[in-house]
């Protein structure tokens, strides 16, 4: 593996934020460091919602889902929502296996029991609509090997779990600045980072400086992690929902529409880059952590 000190790239960036959502679609959690794996950082998205033919469910559908917040404890995962008891779940538990579609993959996974279930039912029921009212909490099955798109990755086989399509999402603090300034100019208020879930925020960047990027090269305590931005971030309709209140406004996506429109995915908004692991399985990332990388234009 690369030693750190053999590293010289055309940019130097730093890491500022790590995120993680353990259940798709889910309340997000900051973590000062994380275990990069090849299918991401560990934990991200090893969990997710799913209608009772198996279909997955998220803020699209439910954007109440956005009030759900996870915390780790003494080797459990723990989920609060307002008006609800917490729902504690072993990280080591899993009940029956089940098919679940996330997108065009249908895939074999695990059903978290009828206390899992019900406890997202009773909470995003009410409010949904008819084939939504029961819902189940599925977990990744660590067998299994879900593939991002051979188009984008250049015929490489790099895997993920439930994300929707890629290990990664990174994007950068400047990136944010940009959309909050332009908000603000037109009497909006500023918005969080957390409406765009990323993975990674790199800081000492220029704005959307990531969507020009090649691999990056991340300097951990053992070693030197490699990971390769290969596809834009075409963004749907969550950015516009607020986490902390679940309320919709169009407002971030109206704003977006005028300067972020991206012909590498067909004029669609982007925001941020999704990524994959290239090397790295098992090392640490940290908040702080040096990056390094060169430019690649297309």
């Amino acid at each position: 593996m690369t030693s750190a000190s053999a590293i010289s790239s055309e940019v130097q960036a730093t890491i500022d934020q790590l995120w993680i959502y353990p259940v798709k679609s889910c309340g997000a959690l900051a973590m000062p460091e994380a275990e990069l794996t090849d299918a991401g950082l560990a934990w991200d998205r090893a969990w997710m919602v799913v209608d009772d033919q198996g279909e997955f469910v998220t803020q699209r559908e439910l954007p109440r889902m956005a009030l759900i917040t996870p915390t780790f404890k003494m080797g459990q995962l723990v989920l609060r929502a307002p008006g609800m008891l917490a729902l504690h779940l072993s990280l080591e538990a899993a009940e029956w296996p089940v098919k679940v579609r996330v997108w065009d993959d249908e895939l074999q996974a695990y059903d978290m029991g009828d206390l899992a279930g019900q406890w997202f039912s009773d909470f995003l029921g009410p409010d949904a609509p008819a084939n939504l009212k029961r819902l189940r909490l599925v977990r990744f099955d660590p067998e299994v090997r879900r593939l991002s798109s051979l188009k984008w990755t250049g015929g490489r086989e790099a895997t993920t779990q439930f994300s929707d399509g890629f290990a990664l999402l990174v994007t950068s603090t400047a990136s944010l600045m940009g959309l909050n300034e332009r908000l603000v100019q037109a009497g909006h208020p500023p918005v969080e980072m957390a409406r765009f879930r990323p993975n990674i925020v790199l800081g000492g960047l220029q704005g959307h400086d990531e969507d020009r990027l090649g691999p990056l090269q991340i300097v951990t305590a053992e070693g030197v992690a490699r990971i390769e931005t290969v596809k834009p971030c075409a963004r749907c309709p969550i950015p516009n929902i607020d986490p902390a209140t679940a309320e919709s406004s169009p407002t971030v996506g109206d704003t977006l529409q005028a300067y972020r429109q991206d012909q590498r995915v067909d004029g669609a908004i982007t925001f941020g880059m999704n990524a994959i692991v290239l090397d790295g399985d098992g090392l640490i990332l940290r908040v702080g952590q040096s990056v390094g990388a060169d430019w690649q234009f297309d």
